[in-house]
Protein backbone atom coordinates (compact mmCIF):
# COMPACT_ATOMS: atom_id res chain seq x y z
CA UNK A 1 0.00 0.00 0.00
CA UNK A 2 1.25 3.48 -0.84
CA UNK A 3 1.92 5.82 2.03
CA UNK A 4 -0.60 8.68 1.87
CA UNK A 5 2.21 11.24 1.92
CA UNK A 6 3.50 9.68 -1.30
CA UNK A 7 0.17 9.90 -3.09
CA UNK A 8 0.34 12.16 -6.14
CA UNK A 9 -1.41 15.51 -5.54
CA UNK A 10 -4.35 16.19 -7.86
CA UNK A 11 -2.77 19.16 -9.65
CA UNK A 12 0.41 17.23 -10.37
CA UNK A 13 -1.57 14.23 -11.58
CA UNK A 14 -3.65 16.46 -13.88
CA UNK A 15 -0.43 17.83 -15.42
CA UNK A 16 0.90 14.31 -15.92
CA UNK A 17 -2.31 13.23 -17.65
CA UNK A 18 -2.40 16.30 -19.92
CA UNK A 19 1.20 15.81 -21.01
CA UNK A 20 0.64 12.09 -21.56
CA UNK A 21 -2.49 12.65 -23.66
CA UNK A 22 -0.80 15.35 -25.77
CA UNK A 23 2.15 13.05 -26.47
CA UNK A 24 -0.08 10.09 -27.36
CA UNK A 25 -2.49 12.09 -29.55
CA UNK A 26 0.27 13.95 -31.39
CA UNK A 27 3.37 11.72 -31.60
CA UNK A 28 5.25 14.30 -33.69
CA UNK A 29 4.65 17.13 -31.22
CA UNK A 30 7.74 18.54 -29.54
CA UNK A 31 7.53 19.90 -26.02
CA UNK A 32 9.94 22.80 -26.37
CA UNK A 33 8.92 24.59 -23.18
CA UNK A 34 8.50 22.15 -20.33
CA UNK A 35 10.51 24.27 -17.90
CA UNK A 36 7.46 26.28 -16.83
CA UNK A 37 5.56 23.07 -16.10
CA UNK A 38 8.35 21.24 -14.29
CA UNK A 39 9.44 24.24 -12.21
CA UNK A 40 6.03 24.61 -10.58
CA UNK A 41 6.29 24.50 -6.78
CA UNK A 42 3.82 21.60 -6.49
CA UNK A 43 5.79 19.52 -9.00
CA UNK A 44 9.10 20.29 -7.26
CA UNK A 45 7.62 19.40 -3.87
CA UNK A 46 6.34 16.10 -5.28
CA UNK A 47 9.78 15.29 -6.72
CA UNK A 48 11.45 16.20 -3.42
CA UNK A 49 9.07 14.00 -1.43
CA UNK A 50 9.62 10.99 -3.68
CA UNK A 51 13.40 11.39 -3.83
CA UNK A 52 13.68 11.77 -0.08
CA UNK A 53 11.38 8.79 0.58
CA UNK A 54 13.60 6.77 -1.74
CA UNK A 55 16.73 7.85 0.17
CA UNK A 56 17.94 9.71 -2.91
CA UNK A 57 21.64 10.25 -3.35
CA UNK A 58 23.23 13.70 -3.45
CA UNK A 59 22.98 15.47 -6.79
CA UNK A 60 25.77 16.55 -9.09
CA UNK A 61 26.54 19.40 -6.69
CA UNK A 62 27.08 16.90 -3.86
CA UNK A 63 24.49 18.46 -1.55
CA UNK A 64 22.47 16.13 0.63
CA UNK A 65 18.86 16.60 1.74
CA UNK A 66 19.98 17.61 5.22
CA UNK A 67 22.19 20.40 3.86
CA UNK A 68 19.44 21.82 1.71
CA UNK A 69 16.92 21.65 4.55
CA UNK A 70 19.29 23.30 7.02
CA UNK A 71 19.87 26.17 4.57
CA UNK A 72 16.12 26.81 4.53
CA UNK A 73 15.67 26.14 0.82
CA UNK A 74 13.16 23.36 1.36
CA UNK A 75 11.10 25.43 3.80
CA UNK A 76 10.89 28.32 1.31
CA UNK A 77 9.74 25.96 -1.45
CA UNK A 78 7.20 24.33 0.85
CA UNK A 79 5.69 27.69 1.84
CA UNK A 80 5.48 28.77 -1.81
CA UNK A 81 3.94 25.46 -2.89
CA UNK A 82 1.22 25.62 -0.27
CA UNK A 83 0.25 29.23 -1.03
Amino acid sequence: MIDESLATPDKVRELQIKLYRKAKNEPGYRFYLLYDKIYRPDVLLRAWTLAKANAGAPGVDGQRFEEIESAGVFRACLVRARS
